[in-house]
């Protein structure tokens, strides 16, 4: 199932992320390498959101790394939604759909 994971980051996000960044990104790439998360990364200019891409087995695998993840237990991510994505294009599609 592929999903994605939306955060909207605080306005002070880039001030204070540095304190937080590396327990994060160990999260993010043990994740990575546990084979759910596939790809994630904050929008620049502005760097308002940030958008992680999980091909997992069920919603409570995302569920499970937003409550672990420091950005959101110290209030950089003021707020975060799930979304189920239908992909039909592309070799690593969940639902391929051809003409």
């Amino acid at each position: 199932m592929h999903l994605l994971l939306f955060y909207e980051l605080s306005d002070d996000y880039l001030e204070k992320r540095q304190q937080f960044r590396e327990e994060h990104l160990r999260l993010a790439w043990k994740s990575n390498e546990a084979g759910d998360l596939v790809l994630g990364g904050a929008f620049s200019d502005p760097a308002d959101k940030a958008v992680l891409f999980f091909n997992c087995k069920s919603i409570e695998t995302v569920e499970q790394f937003v409550k672990m993840d420091p950005y959101v237990s110290n209030g950089l991510v003021k707020k975060w939604y799930i979304r189920k994505w239908t992909t039909v294009v592309g070799k690593e599609a969940d639902t391929p759909v051809k003409p």
